[in-house]
């Protein structure tokens, strides 16, 4: 199988580690955490004591130093837990909210930011969403106004992951106005407690319902002068960036989820008899099977080999673009199909494939709509 090029026997240790750690922590909580639709901020603490928030990040600012696969191990072993929003928020943790900080924050931004994310004492979210501003993220119009020592932020932003918990933000805001489009535009790192930084309320999902989402409102709140992270007016070139390891990441853990799902409506599918059988020895059930598993290690083998020339230090767009479509495409099919194959009792509330069909239909949307990825891909095909 394509894991079989990819991953080394410390990638199986971590596995192994990581795996216990769920069974142990996160499995018999999962349910509760979903009734209770929040998950609590100790899982980000015990996972940085673990040191599973810093498996990719340098040494110097307390993580493992090791490559991207580290990561995938990973989001493939909390996608086990039972709970795709843990997924979901840990995702954002370590894959969107501060890889930027790395990359473009200053020596001081690392330690404030970086290092308490990485040891779990501080929570990360993500601003660029807003109400008028979704897949076109030129029109983002909260506004960073220069003034006497510091900035000014007024405006919005919506569906932010993490962003009811969160104690700090990676913040994408136009700094002039003049600049129309992607120009024009700044990043910040932004404490959630600053007055003016008003957390509206938290918002009610179809599905995650252990990850919490939130309308945020940015009110004259000031913020000082060296919030600004890496060069004013490129900031939409460096969220840019920023959404390449999003979008992979999301390819990785969808895949994960969706292997557990198939799994399910299997072990279903052996133990439910009709017409004197079990239901899976039907060839048009045991054919599908094989058709989605097929399709799932297609979409499994794309992420991988893309992952790995990201690790290496390449930018590909438009393989990071083709794995995350292709992905959330075949993972949310399996997990329809695996609902599908468990009849009414998938549709149940009592049964996981339910909570996987849920969960999975915000992937095509989150991090680029398939309608954006295939609009990337046919650019960078060079098809207009």
């Amino acid at each position: 199988m394509a894991g079989d090029l990819f991953f080394t026997q410390e990638h199986d240790m971590l596995r192994q580690s990581v795996r216990e750690f769920v069974e142990r922590e996160l499995m018999p909580n999962a349910d509760a955490w979903e009734e209770e639709g929040f998950f609590p901020n100790s899982v980000f603490k015990r996972l940085g004591e673990l040191g599973y928030l810093g498996l990719h990040f340098p040494e110097e600012y307390g993580g493992g130093a090791g490559d991207y696969f580290t990561n995938i191990v990973l989001m493939e072993e909390l996608a086990k837990c039972g709970s795709f929003g843990v997924n979901t928020g840990v995702a954002v943790q370590v894959g969107m909210a501060t890889p930027p900080i790395l990359k473009f924050g200053s020596e001081e931004q690392k330690q404030a930011y970086l290092v308490p994310a990485i040891q779990g004492d501080r929570i990360a979210c993500l601003g660029i969403t807003e109400p008028e501003a979704g897949s076109d993220v030129a029109a983002v119009k909260t506004y960073a106004e220069k003034v006497k020592g510091g900035w000014k932020v007024n405006g919005n932003k919506t569906f932010i992951t993490n962003g009811w918990r969160a104690d700090f933000m990676t913040l994408l805001a136009r700094t002039d106005k003049e600049q129309k489009g992607y120009k024009g535009m700044s990043m910040f790192l932004v404490d959630c407690d600053t007055p003016g930084f008003v957390k509206s309320r938290k918002l009610d999902k179809v599905g995650q319902w252990s990850s919490d989402t939130a309308e945020i409102f940015f009110e004259d709140m000031i913020i000082p002068e060296d919030s600004m992270m890496g060069e004013e007016g490129r900031g939409f070139y460096n969220i840019m960036w920023e959404l390449q390891g999003e979008r992979l990441i999301v390819a990785v853990a969808v895949i994960a989820i969706a292997e557990v799902t198939l799994q399910e409506a299997i072990d279903y599918g052996r133990e439910r008899v009709q017409f004197g059988k079990p239901i899976i020895k039907n060839q048009a059930i045991a054919h599908r099977v094989a058709d989605l598993a097929t399709e799932l290690e297609a979409a499994k083998s794309l992420t991988y080999l893309t992952a790995w020339k990201y690790d290496k230090g390449e930018y590909p767009v438009k393989e990071i673009t083709m794995a995350k479509l292709m992905s959330t495409d075949v993972a949310f099919r399996v997990t329809d199909e695996a609902l599908q194959i468990m009849g009414g009792y998938g549709y149940m509330m009592e049964y996981p494939a339910q909570k996987a069909w849920r969960d999975m239909r915000i992937a095509r949307i989150g991090g680029g709509t398939d309608e954006i990825m295939r609009e990337i891909i046919a650019t960078t095909m060079g098809l207009y």
